[in-house]
């Protein structure tokens, strides 16, 4: 038996049970109305509905500054997956009781056996990564993200994870947040079903990245957090609604524009990209300026005494400029400072140099994805 009366004691004797009055400390309401202050009342349920004010703030965990995920659920009961958010997909996926490769069965799968509210989908799908790749199923289910509760959601069910990829992977599998015209099977993406259900109050998403291996990383829905950055927001609009894709109209070295934008550059805003990736054709040109070497493998690397000596890049974007001081873009391990920067040898669709902002860019610079108007914001990160 539980007694949870705010003045009572529950005692149970052996002719039955009485109520003994137990003396206690003032609550905190009473204190202050001693104080001449009223609380008002609050419903104690509120704090289990998240989607109640159309937002949420998520903490998601940082993996050595590589990897930026975290938990959801989906099914009924819930079934919870540690998921990497990743704004250049728009599937959301999870391992799955189909799959028995290495990939999944060192990860949590979902069993659709064990959920009330799963709904099959007669339709498999195949999904690539710039590292790994696998098959799977469609099924329908409720998905609780940070508290927003989305029902008939699609989901993505492996079967076959080739490849070591995903086996050291820190996820159980990626909810993509990128736009519908580039989900596999047509899925809809999770963003998209929290709009269409009305769950927000704006149709945007934000993004803090801690940096150094610390935690505090912060994913919200429907609004932003003013305490995760400084100053103000610089909007600039997506140039294609496929990811969310920018225009890049200036590259700096220490304040110097290089000219290698002048006729245009574009750049895809990327949270499941760990580096700073670079069009191949300015590689060479990037790394000299730095004064970087290539290693054994194959890894450009500088001396960890000369880091606070090294260039400032500079990127502007729609009129300002967001610098990357070397600080942001060199990791260093150990004894070893690697340059964050890696080649691309994948144009834009338009044909214009394409870089990808990764996450070493995305530490420097809270993240806005707004849908409504179709833009991306950036702020200095707090």
């Amino acid at each position: 038996m539980k007694c949870l009366v705010a003045v009572l004691v529950c005692v149970v004797l052996a002719e039955g049970m009485v109520k003994i009055p137990l003396r206690k400390h003032k609550s905190m309401r009473e204190a202050l109305r001693e104080k001449g202050i009223e609380v008002p009342y609050q419903d104690p349920a509120l704090k289990y509905q998240g989607n109640e004010y159309g937002s949420a703030n998520m903490y998601i965990n940082n993996y050595a500054d590589t990897t930026y995920y975290g938990a959801i659920s989906i099914g009924t009961p819930p079934q919870s997956f540690e998921v990497l958010f990743d704004t250049g997909s728009a599937n959301l996926w999870v391992d799955s009781i189909y799959c028995n490769t290495q990939a999944c069965n060192t990860h949590t799968k979902f069993n659709p056996q064990q959920s009330s509210t799963f709904v099959a989908k007669d339709q498999s799908f195949y999904l690539p990564y710039g590292a790994g790749s696998l098959y799977g199923v469609f099924g329908y289910d409720t998905v609780n993200v940070g508290g927003i509760v989305i029902t008939n959601q699609e989901v993505g069910l492996s079967t076959n994870e080739p490849g070591q990829n995903f086996v050291v992977a820190q996820f159980d599998g990626i909810l993509g947040l990128s736009y519908p015209s580039i989900s596999a099977g047509g899925e809809t993406p999770v963003m998209d079903n929290m709009m269409a259900q009305n769950l927000l109050n704006a149709n945007i998403f934000a993004f803090y990245l801690s940096r150094g291996g610390q935690q505090g990383s912060v994913l919200s829905f429907g609004g932003v957090d003013n305490n995760l950055y400084q100053g103000q927001i610089y909007w600039t609009p997506v140039t294609s609604e496929t990811y969310w894709q920018i225009g890049v109209q200036g590259f700096q070295v220490n304040g110097q524009e290089t000219g290698w934008c002048s006729q245009g550059c574009q750049a895809i805003v990327d949270t499941g990209t760990s580096m700073l990736t670079a069009p191949s054709q300015l590689m060479g040109s990037i790394m000299q300026s730095i004064g970087a070497q290539q290693n054994q493998y194959g890894a450009y690397v500088v001396d960890c005494g000369q880091v606070n000596n090294l260039p400032t890049l500079s990127f502007v974007i729609s009129g300002v400029t967001f610098p990357l001081p070397p600080s942001a873009y060199i990791m260093q391990n150990g004894y070893q400072c690697s340059v964050g920067i890696s080649p691309t040898y994948l144009p834009s669709r338009d044909g214009e140099p394409l870089w990808i902002f990764g996450d070493v860019f995305l530490r420097e610079y809270y993240s806005v994805y707004d849908r409504s108007y179709n833009r991306v914001g950036f702020a200095t990160a707090a």
